[in-house]
Formats: C-alpha cells, sequence, structure tokens
C-alpha cells in the first residue's frame, strides 16, 4: 500500500515501477505505450509474488487455512473493484481475461437471447475491433443490422446521428468512453439517455477511461461495463465486466463447467448465484488479488489526481508537437476533452518507420492501426504513431520525445 499523496509526486511515484529504471539501446526507457498496457508497482508485482509463494491454492472449494486465504483475498479485491466504479452491488463485478471477453460474453450471453432479425445494434466509427466483430458476429448469426456514429473534424461523436441512429428499433447501443486512437471522451450519460428512451440498453468500453480518470458506474447509468487490468497497473490476463443485476439474472451463463454450477444431474444442471453464474472454472486469482492492488494504489493517488497530471502533459505534449512542421494531430483540440492518447503522422514517414525510429532513441510508442481500421478508413489513413501517458510520464520525457520527431523528420526529410 502507498501512502496517502495530496498532489501527485512523479519522482516518488517512479520509485515504484521498476521497469523504469531499464535502459533500452543505451538510453533511459521512455515509455509512451500505455494505452496498450501500463507498467506495474512494485506493489503489484510483490503480491503476486506472496500469492505464488505463500498462499497459493484454488478458491471456494477448499476448507484448508491456504484456500481460505486465497478465496479472502480473491473476493476482497472485487469488493475494491465495485467501490472504485462505484457498482450498486458487489455482484455486479465478473472476472474476465480482459475486456475483450467482456463484451464477447454480453455479446454471446445477452446478444443471443434478445436480438432478433430487423433489430439494430448501434456503434460509433471510434470503436475498438473488440466492441465490432463480437456486434458484426451476431449480427450475421440473428439478422440484426449495425449502424455507426460517425465523427465531426475534431473527434467527436456527430449529435445528430445519435439521436437519429438510436430509435425504436435498437436494442442496444455498444460505445467506447474513451477512444484509443482519438482520446476523445465520449458523453456517456447523453448515449444512456438516448438509448434508455427506446428501451435499449448501454455496453461502454471503459478500457482507455477507468484507468485514468474517475469513473462511476451508477451516475453514467450504463448497463454494462468492461474494462481490462492490465492497462490500469494490474497484471495481464484479468479484466472485468459490470452488469446491473437485472440484466445478468436474465442471461445465462456463458461458459459451462466447473464452479459456476450450484447442481448437476444427469438430467441437467442448475447455475449459482451472481456473480459465479458467469466464472466457469478456476479463475486468475493472481490477476484478480493484484488488480485489487493495483486499485488500492490509484484510490491513494486518487483519480482526480491521475486525470490532472495526465491532461497537464497530454497538453504540454500537444503544445510541443505543434512546433513540429508536417505534423498532424488527431482528435480533439482541447485537452479538457480527451485522455492522455495522442495519435499523429508526421509528413509522409509511415508509422512503423517512426516507430522504430523513436526505439532506437528508448522510446516506446506505438503505430499501426491500433485495431481501428473502421476509423482508419473514415479518416483516410492507413496507420497512425500513438503515445500515451500515464502517472509516471514526465514533461522532460516529452521533451525528449519532442526532440527524437525533429530527428526523424530531418532524416526523412534532409
Amino acid at each position: 500500500m502507498v501512502e496517502k499523496l495530496a498532489t501527485i509526486n512523479v519522482p516518488r511515484i517512479r520509485e515504484d515501477f521498476p521497469i523504469l529504471k531499464r535502459r533500452v539501446n543505451g538510453k533511459p526507457l521512455i515509455y509512451f505505450d500505455n494505452a496498450a498496457t501500463s507498467q506495474k508497482p512494485i506493489q503489484v508485482i510483490e503480491t503476486l509474488d506472496k500469492y505464488y509463494r505463500e498462499y497459493n491454492a484454488n478458491i471456494h472449494r477448499g476448507i484448508h487455512k491456504l484456500a481460505e486465504e486465497a478465496t479472502i483475498a480473491h473476493e476482497e479485491a472485487r469488493e475494491k473493484i465495485a467501490k472504485f466504479i462505484n457498482a450498486n452491488r458487489t455482484e455486479e463485478i465478473v472476472f474476465v481475461r480482459n475486456a475483450t471477453e467482456a463484451i464477447n460474453l454480453v455479446a454471446y450471453a445477452w446478444g443471443r437471447a434478445n436480438i432478433k432479425q430487423g433489430d439494430k445494434i448501434v456503434l460509433t466509427i471510434m470503436e475498438h475491433h473488440s466492441n465490432i466483430v463480437p456486434w458484426q458476429q451476431l449480427a450475421n448469426e440473428k439478422g440484426a443490422k449495425l449502424e455507426f456514429i460517425k465523427i465531426d473534424e475534431e473527434g467527436h461523436l456527430r449529435q445528430d446521428e445519435i439521436h437519429e441512429l438510436i430509435d425504436e428499433r435498437t436494442k442496444i447501443v455498444c460505445i467506447t468512453h474513451a477512444s484509443n486512437v482519438l482520446g476523445t471522451i465520449n458523453s456517456i450519460k447523453e448515449i444512456t439517455r438516448a438509448a434508455h428512451r427506446f428501451g435499449a440498453l448501454v455496453l461502454v468500453d471503459a478500457a482507455q477511461s477507468v484507468p485514468h480518470m474517475r469513473v462511476d458506474a451508477r451516475d453514467l447509468d450504463c448497463d454494462f461495463m468492461a474494462f481490462s487490468g492490465h492497462k490500469m497497473m494490474g497484471p495481464t490476463g484479468i479484466g472485468v465486466l459490470y452488469g446491473k443485476s437485472k440484466h445478468f439474472e436474465n442471461m445465462p451463463p456463458f461458459l459451462c463447467g466447473g464452479e459456476m454450477i450450484k447442481e448437476v444431474h444427469t438430467t441437467g444442471a442448475s447455475w449459482k448465484d451472481l456473480p459465479y453464474k458467469f466464472e466457469a472454472g478456476t479463475p486468475n486469482i493472481a490477476g484478480a488479488i493484484g488488480l485489487g492492488v493495483a486499485v488500492d494504489y490509484l484510490r491513494n493517488v486518487s483519480m482526480e489526481t491521475v486525470h490532472d497530471h495526465e491532461k497537464q502533459i497530454t497538453g504540454y505534449a500537444l503544445t510541443r508537437m505543434t512546433e513540429i512542421d508536417g505534423l498532424v494531430v488527431y482528435g480533439p483540440k482541447e485537452v479538457t476533452k480527451r485522455v492522455g492518447v495522442i495519435s499523429f503522422n508526421l509528413g509522409d514517414i509511415h508509422a512503423h518507420d517512426l516507430a522504430s525510429i523513436m526505439d532506437e532513441e528508448g522510446i516506446a510508442i506505438r503505430s499501426g492501426h491500433h485495431c481501428a481500421q473502421p476509423l482508419m478508413e473514415f479518416l483516410n489513413v492507413p496507420a497512425m504513431s500513438r503515445a500515451s501517458f500515464y502517472i509516471y510520464n514526465t514533461n522532460e520525457e516529452v521533451d525528449v520525445f519532442i526532440n527524437a520527431l525533429e530527428k526523424a523528420r530531418k532524416l526523412f526529410n534532409p
């Protein structure tokens, strides 16, 4: 557990992340790929080590000491996460592998029971593939129709299309809270009001928002919310599906097998109560416990502080990037309307070439279509470079990044 921090002390924060002491190609690591996965504090790393060293056991089933300790730690993590997003009940938190699995769970379990021929599923053009492909599969299977809300020149959802496309035929609206490409923070409450007016549900992909800002599930009034632990300082292979109890209770299970059953007979089976109905088999016990510690870490820093720091560093980076000739930034101009994600292109330098040059300077960025090919097609670009920030990043790192971009520009355009 870290001490309570009144304001963010980045040098102090950085001491908790062992990997930041690494050198890459002889230069200090600058990690600007946080939208893909974040680094882990020593508190999380030591928690995983302690679990495997001291109380590794399966949960819920055993009555011995190790099983009891593991079960308590696992369920305490669930309680922490429920409080972190202000869920109504702890039972509304289902552990999955990642946000992708969470969305698939809803598409399979809720979607196959509720979507019929002629129904509409409304998405946005900025969605990650994880929030497109499961719905494409469902629509193809059921004869439903997908419709996409487009964006304006600054990367905001078009208000006219929100209210045109969400109508009485709409059964579910699936929307990212914050774009992993544009950084745009979408108005989920507005979308939810529009959807609920017609009795449609709302699924929120919160993979890029929960780690970076205070997210209140009850205030948003969404029906489902998905996010991944590895993007919020937790381990890989653990994620969360939040859902309102009334929906979960009426959904069939996604996977069947051990742990999710109440009784099994040769003639049939019955399911456990929430959330276990959706947690078949041995879960990622260590991952859940580690995610609970990551939540502790973020709560001690405070999500308001996290968001304020990211707005500051994003604003500084955007200002510095305007100094570079030929550099195009995508997404909202106002830093208050975006998370710490900046996607860009520099002249005619391919994104992969630029990422390679950055790597030579010890700077980790992302390049490609960022699992958002429909958005790339809409913007008529094949790929982008992306820098994304977290609480351990600094303005000084941004300065090194800017110098590296200038070096790349001169290399390709001498």
